[in-house]
């Protein structure tokens, strides 16, 4: 596995080579430090846990000092976002940076973010409900419908599609291509939508 921290910042227009034009989402991702290598024999499983996200020192408390105190020698500067990535491939110690030129353009990854929040929504927003029908005196055009079996067993089962809140919850989209990495800009361009609000956290990977 591979994987880097980035932010979201938006989408944009790009023309390929065959001068067709697509959407594409920008992510400005890393450069991420190494602040702790995790193995078998003493943490149980293999995994690095990476920072992103550089704060001011005033921002964390002095445990989390200590946490990254060789990341701090080596990069003067302490991160705010940490992340476990388990099996990772390749060869890190802590305090090195993983930058995006670990991906290329071509390359197939997956990713997680948080997806936007979008409030108490009824079941065709939520759901892709088709509606009642629009005439014939017909006046429940947007409700849920029949939700009951009417017999035995008289109850609501659980799991139901029905009208709630939407959104807030993390999403991971799977199989979205890389159409050009930056690496003076530490930016990954994927081609396509990528999960949540503009500015929001996410995790660009590989297993």
């Amino acid at each position: 596995m591979k994987g880097i921290l980035g932010t979201k910042l938006g989408m944009l227009q790009i023309w390929n080579e065959d001068g067709k034009r697509i959407g594409v989402t920008a992510l400005h991702a890393g450069p991420c430090s190494v602040l702790q290598i995790k193995n078998k024999d003493r943490d149980g499983y293999s995994a690095i846990q990476i920072g992103f996200d550089a704060c001011k020192e005033k921002h964390i408390t002095k445990p989390e000092k200590g946490h990254q105190k060789v990341s701090f020698e080596k990069n003067n500067t302490y991160y705010s976002n940490l992340l476990e990535l388990r099996d990772y491939t390749g060869e890190a110690q802590v305090g090195d940076l993983i930058k995006c030129e670990i991906f290329a353009a071509g390359e197939k990854v997956m990713i997680s973010a948080v997806a936007k929040g979008k409030g108490f929504q009824g079941v065709i927003k939520r759901h892709g409900f088709g509606g009642g029908r629009a005439t014939h005196g017909f006046t429940t055009h947007r409700e849920t419908g029949s939700v009951g079996a009417g017999n035995d067993p008289g109850r609501i089962h659980l799991g139901k599609k029905m009208p709630g809140r939407m959104g807030g919850k993390k999403i991971t989209v799977r199989n979205l291509k890389i159409f050009r990495i930056v690496p003076e800009d530490n930016l990954i361009l994927i081609e396509g939508s990528v999960p949540g609000p503009n500015g929001a956290s996410v995790l660009v990977y590989q297993k």
